[in-house]
């Protein structure tokens, strides 16, 4: 599959994905969408991909829904998938394949996000962002709801309370305020933001076992839906023995021993162990 609304390219274990409608401030369409799930399907399935930076061409990261279609955009129905027989919000489609990635995902935030636009970030596991980078959970400006499943997913990262005052107001808030409320985790001088996201998922790609991180991936996320410790705790276990004799710990705790970089043999496409949780779940099947 051909892509024109993003780019997909990889390169030293990398794969960048970005956003590339900039005569349009990247503004999301039913093609970007489709294109989005198909670039995280094609990450996961390769190897060679060990993390993921999406970003956006241009000023902007994504300024949100296309409006262009005026005020029916968000009357439109576009043919597709429905949950309890209505159709599919659209970035909730593309935020729960983020969701379930196997591969740690980071977001370069380069300019405004707003929208979808930011909520399709919420998935991702580190965001940063450019000091010009502004954020807008618009809403209720707009006349609509808080999409993208961002009702679950900004709650459980900025808490309720910040998470109801951005989403509340609608207002638009610069980088520094995003930084404040724990919607990124850095900030950076415009020309620093790529190198210092590159720099995390080298870091992350040189170092780490494929698996484990994948595996790592689907605890942390599932986690926050567990109802006690318990249930972690017995996620965690199970998968301690599972990987307890695994080519990738015998050859991470040699390596230690031996004071040299690991070379980890394990594919997350092959050696994925059966105690990963399946993350998030459809209730709704497909």
């Amino acid at each position: 599959m051909g892509f024109s609304e993003i780019e997909y390219a990889v390169a030293d274990h990398v794969a960048t994905i970005t956003l590339k409608r900039p005569e349009r401030l990247n503004a999301f369409t039913f093609t970007m969408r489709g294109e989005l799930i198909e670039a995280f399907d094609r990450a996961d399935a390769d190897d060679e991909v060990r993390a993921v930076v999406v970003t956006g061409a241009g000023r902007a990261f994504c300024a949100g829904a296309d409006l262009s279609g005026g005020g029916g955009t968000f009357g439109h129905k576009e043919p597709g998938e429905l949950v309890d027989g209505a159709p599919r919000d659209g970035g909730g489609t593309v935020a729960l394949r983020i969701a379930r990635s196997l591969k740690p995902v980071i977001g370069a935030i380069n300019g405004p996000a707003v929208g979808v636009g930011v909520t399709m970030t919420l998935p991702m596991d580190v965001r940063l962002a450019a000091e010009s980078a502004k954020f807008g959970f618009v809403f209720a400006r707009r006349g609509i709801v808080t999409e993208a499943a961002s009702s679950w997913f900004l709650p459980r990262i900025v808490g309720i309370a910040q998470a109801m005052e951005w989403a509340a107001t609608g207002r638009v808030f610069p980088a520094a305020e995003a930084l404040g409320g724990r919607l990124v985790s850095r900030v950076y001088p415009d020309g620093e933001l790529l190198p210092a996201a590159y720099a995390l998922a080298h870091e992350i790609a040189a170092n780490t076992s494929a698996v484990s991180v994948a595996a790592i991936r689907r605890l942390m996320w599932s986690g926050l839906s567990a109802a006690s410790p318990w249930e972690a705790h017995a996620a965690d276990s199970r998968l301690m023995a599972e990987l307890g004799g695994a080519a990738d710990t015998v050859e991470g705790v040699t390596a230690f021993l031996e004071k040299r970089q690991a070379e980890f043999p394990m594919k997350v496409s092959t050696d994925l162990p059966p105690g990963v949780p399946i993350w998030p779940e459809n209730p709704y099947g497909g």
